[in-house]
């Protein structure tokens, strides 16, 4: 709980608030899961810290919330690619990627159970998105595609979760799958600066 906190804090997620008239704050709980090896042995105790996102009401606390996520075709068609081209591919997983997601909306909410800030009297004002939130996957997307397009690379007017990049000394090829990338290309080293 103390290392969610601190990623929390780090991200600069949220400020300490009053709630305004005619606001309501969201509650927030703790979800706990057990990592495992292949073996089953517990390696890690993982604790995420939740809004409960189903009290939300659309029109009111969010507009939209739809964000693309590549169909298995897609992941398919990417791997086949690398498959033909000898290529490496390589997996990232995004550590905690909704709460990188900036939010447009005025999102308060409640503070969080065994982390009470003073008398416990304000609320959070969110900066970022966190689990839970309805409109957090399309906060994560939105940023990613941002960054990604930064980094120089092309979305797929095919398939909004694909990304290319290329230039006369290389080439590389993004799947998004929610907080997941799929990276290939025909050199190792871009892939590896990437």
């Amino acid at each position: 709980m103390k290392a969610e906190m601190q990623a929390i804090e780090d991200n600069r997620t949220w400020d300490v608030s009053e709630l305004p008239k005619g606001q309501k704050a969201i509650g927030l709980k703790w979800g706990f899961k057990l990592k495992k090896d292949p073996e089953g042995k517990i390696v890690k105790h993982k604790a995420r810290l939740v809004a409960k996102g189903y009290a939300q009401v659309q029109g009111v606390d969010f507009e939209e919330v739809f964000a693309p996520v590549a169909r298995s075709e897609t992941v398919r068609v990417l791997l086949a690619l690398a498959a033909k081209g000898g290529w490496e591919v390589h997996h990232m997983d995004v550590k905690s990627a909704f709460l990188n997601g900036d939010l447009t909306e005025l999102v308060y909410v409640k503070q969080p159970p065994g982390f009470i800030v003073g008398r416990g009297d304000k609320v959070l004002k969110l900066r970022k998105a966190l689990y839970g939130l309805r409109q957090a996957p399309r906060a994560w997307n939105a940023k990613l595609d941002k960054e990604l397009i930064a980094l120089g690379f092309v979305k797929s007017k095919l398939d909004h979760v694909v990304y290319r990049r290329c230039n006369k000394s290389s080439f590389l090829i993004v799947g998004v799958y929610v907080d997941d990338l799929i990276i290939s290309g025909p050199c190792v080293k871009d892939i590896k600066e990437f």
